[in-house]
């Protein structure tokens, strides 16, 4: 039975110490685009003292007692309008599970998160029914897998994967389906001869590429990219991230960018969280973080970086 007072219940009445709550001061931004306020998920059933008993404190995300697991545990962060925020920690840390939760594919066990692009950011989207929550997916909030099989109709063409936001959103002239479809390949550096292409003979770049050019199809203002070059060669991700980066500049999106790889996180944004076992240990600018990282798990992260 979860013994943890809920957004949904109200609210947190543990003090924030005693909760095993995080203290790291969050940066807040005017005019947020995504504002994300004590967003947690838990596996399992979990009490107070799971909680209490889970953290970087003691090394782990795991309840010894239950075996539940706090996999994000108030999770604070403001993204605005052309700005792209770095969520920045090991496998295990709880980066690719908040980012989930935002993105609908995983229910929050807590948490409160708003959009300003949905109901002028005056509803918390997590208690949106789950037709809803897909309906966003249309042209509010576009997600970037790692694996493209995530995002992408593999036996599908890739003008046929772009069209299908399209025609979700209302689209339903042909032509102009696929002139919509043949900018978006252009742009990505998508050769407009393989449009009619099943993705699944793609190679992992092109793919990619295929994906960002379906995420973008109906002008989302909010784009969460979740390691979208592991598992590229390093010549490959290094031209998706061009790409990726030149589009970050063009477009005015709020951006997440979920990465084990501080290359990714330098290149791509100017703000960064780390997190460790499901907490944030630190909330700066990517710059001042690189440069003069403050918790010791950022420093270690910092200098494997480095090394």
């Amino acid at each position: 039975m979860n013994t943890v007072p809920t957004q949904e219940a109200g609210m947190n009445t543990l003090p924030t110490q005693e909760a095993g709550m995080n203290t790291v001061p969050t940066i807040h931004v005017a005019d947020p685009v995504i504002q994300v306020r004590n967003l947690g998920k838990v596996y399992g059933s979990f009490t107070r003292d799971s909680i209490l008993q889970t953290g970087p404190e003691f090394g782990t995300a795991r309840d010894p007692r239950t075996g539940s697991i706090i996999a994000a545990w108030n999770v604070n962060f403001d993204v605005a309008a052309g700005e792209a925020l770095g969520i920045v920690g090991e496998s295990g840390s709880g980066k690719s599970t908040v980012l989930r939760c935002i993105a609908g594919d995983q229910p929050a066990t807590t948490g409160d998160v708003r959009l300003a692009c949905h109901d002028n950011g005056e509803f918390n989207i997590l208690h949106l029914d789950p037709a809803t929550r897909r309906r966003l997916r249309i042209d509010k909030l576009s997600v970037v897998y790692q694996d493209a099989a995530e995002g992408l109709a593999l036996g599908v063409t890739a003008g046929g994967n772009i069209a299908d936001p399209l025609t979700a959103a209302g689209w339903r002239h042909f032509g102009r389906i696929r002139e919509r479809a043949a900018d978006l390949l252009r742009r990505t550096e998508v050769p407009l001869d393989r449009m009619d292409d099943i993705v699944r003979t793609f190679s992992g770049g092109m793919r990619q590429r295929v994906q960002i050019a379906r995420a973008l199809a109906n002008n989302p203002p909010i784009l969460l990219l979740d390691e979208p070059t592991t598992g590229l060669d390093a010549s490959v991700a290094a031209g998706v991230l061009d790409l990726i980066r030149r589009l970050l500049e063009e477009l005015d999106l709020a951006v997440v960018v979920v990465s084990h790889d501080f290359a990714v996180i330098e290149m791509l944004t100017q703000r960064c969280i780390v997190m460790q076992h499901g907490r944030v240990v630190e909330d700066a600018l990517t710059d001042q973080l690189l440069e003069d990282p403050q918790h010791p798990y950022s420093q270690k992260l910092v200098a494997a970086a480095r090394a």
